[in-house]
């Protein structure tokens, strides 16, 4: 099993909670993004910066995962993607992404990706709250337990 995180968005409290579970269980986390992510050192933890440009790290991740493996995204197309590899998908927010949700999870996404491009909505989800913080910690635990 390895984690994979979609870093370029990603909250730097839940690269903490990662970076913890990393060293607790011994498990390998790599972090992908367009830039230079500073990383704890760790023979677990690494970061990798791939090129500029729209989806590059998505699609470097998407190419990288294998069944069993762990993504952290919130981005619903590159769930998607993974969840049709057989691996897990988490978001910042503890939802775990499933065969069962994916699908409506991307249909959402797009209604409210066209409703944005409209003007019909606008913004995006409030910031992560100690509730959510607490979320991601459990569902990631629970797949981390599930692989031990």
């Amino acid at each position: 099993m390895h984690i994979w995180v979609d870093a370029d968005a990603c909250p730097n409290v839940i690269k903490e909670i990662l970076f913890r579970a990393a060293n607790r269980v011994k498990i390998p986390v790599t972090l992908v993004a367009n830039q230079y992510i500073k990383t704890p050192p760790s023979p677990y933890i690494k970061s990798i910066q791939v090129a500029a440009g729209f989806d590059v790290a998505d699609n470097y991740i998407a190419q990288e995962v294998k069944p069993g493996d762990i993504v952290i995204t919130a981005d619903i197309p590159l769930a998607a993607d993974i969840v049709a590899k057989q691996a897990y998908g988490i978001n910042p927010r503890g939802t775990l992404y499933t065969e069962q949700n994916i699908k409506q999870t991307l249909t959402m996404r797009n209604f409210m990706e066209e409703m944005r491009s409209t003007g019909q909505a606008s913004g995006g989800p409030p910031p992560l709250d100690a509730k959510d913080k607490q979320a991601f910690a459990n569902t990631l635990d629970k797949l981390l337990a599930k692989q031990r």
